[in-house]
């Protein structure tokens, strides 16, 4: 028999359980963020005294925008001008600076008009660029110039995140709800944060020699699997295409191989000296004048052997080429030559019986055939 302590125990432990359970299932809650949710707005209620200190950001723009930055400056300063910002535009430094005021309440807006001139500067339109002042709208400017060494490389696989006439990059922007501005050495993103990750990965991927043709079809088949309400909640991954790595050709193998020796502790032989070398065939021991005559005879010996392959050279041009035999066609047998004349005297006997109305060729023998009858 249990006692009343043990059971009071027992009580108590299906109750922490079910804290627990309960604790997860709001964690879980929490996570997912409901549909149709968006931030509220930043409004000068939540700060109303402003800020005490001015922050400014300045960039840097290439000499090919300056034109175009003039015309739309005036836009800029409009659009900077709703939300407190100033903007100005510095043509002889070639540069472009956005600082708060004392009417700015919005403590993020000084970051998205710093984005605002970075965009700019990438050479994307001012259009396009002003969304970055919305709430839902981010962008990611990727620096593409140091992935790949080879510039030739590079440029390829460059134009082919662009595509033909630009349909890939077309493509991109449709399934990420992005807008993509590929320009030099970067490449400017301007969308949703999750629209952006994507265009990164597809971006980063391109410039690893992998063909953006295989993200998009992922991105198409996502697409599709996230309107289905019964496939949110479950796992993609058997749906998603799986793209082997073709195997490349084997690196090619240097010529000469070194290979490498044994180790050995014990030092290399020395070399033999001259005078051991001499010692060895005996010519250490020779007179002068038969050295000398030695060294003579191995001269002439050398000359001989230079001389008789310079004339062989200059010989090889008066060397005549090598004629194929002719051939000679065997005659045919007199025999087959000569006419059967026997033979186109019995044609011509056969072919008259085959007329109409010619005599037979053999009357006898049907004269010898009435005769039998009469008998």
């Amino acid at each position: 028999m249990a006692t009343p302590e043990e059971e009071n125990v027992s009580e108590a432990q299906p109750e922490k359980k079910s804290k627990k359970t309960k604790n997860q299932g709001d964690e879980s809650d929490l996570l997912t963020v409901p549909e149709g949710w968006k931030e509220p707005t930043f409004l000068r209620e939540d700060n109303p005294r402003g800020f005490l200190e001015e922050s400014s950001f300045a960039t840097l723009f290439p000499k090919y925008r300056e034109a175009y930055l003039k015309e739309c400056w005036a836009l800029v300063q409009k659009a900077l001008g709703e939300v407190f910002i100033n903007a100005n535009l510095d043509l002889i430094e070639g540069s472009m600076t956005v600082n708060t005021t004392k009417k700015t309440f919005d403590p993020y807006v000084i970051l998205r008009a710093r984005d605002l001139i970075k965009l700019l500067a990438r050479s994307v339109p001012f259009e396009q660029a002003v969304r970055i002042l919305q709430d839902d709208v981010a962008c990611d400017i990727i620096k593409i110039g140091t992935l790949v060494r080879n510039r030739e490389r590079f440029v390829k696989r460059r134009q082919r995140l662009i595509g033909p006439k630009g349909s890939t990059l077309k493509a991109l922007e449709l399934l990420t709800n992005c807008y993509v501005m590929v320009q030099g050495n970067t490449v400017s993103a301007l969308g949703p944060h999750s629209g952006l990750k994507e265009v990164r990965k597809v971006v980063m991927e391109t410039m690893k020699n992998i063909h953006p043709i295989y993200n998009i079809k992922t991105l198409m088949i996502k697409r599709e699997l996230s309107s289905d309400p019964e496939l949110r909640t479950q796992s993609w991954e058997r749906f998603l295409p799986k793209f082997r790595h073709k195997s490349l050709a084997k690196r090619k193998q240097p010529k000469k191989k070194t290979v490498k020796r044994e180790y050995t502790p014990f030092p290399p032989p020395q070399p033999e000296s001259k005078i051991d070398q001499q010692l060895a065939t005996g010519e250490y021991f020779l007179q002068e004048s038969d050295k000398r005559r030695k060294k003579m005879n191995e001269i002439k010996v050398k000359q001989a052997e230079a001389l008789t392959k310079r004339q062989e050279e200059r010989n090889k041009d008066f060397i005549p080429p090598k004629e194929k035999p002719a051939v000679k066609k065997a005659k045919k047998d007199t025999t087959e030559s000569k006419i059967d004349i026997q033979a186109i005297k019995d044609k011509v006997k056969k072919a008259k019986t085959k007329r109409l109305g010619a005599p037979p060729v053999n009357p006898t023998p049907a004269v010898e055939k009435k005769k039998k009858k009469k008998n």
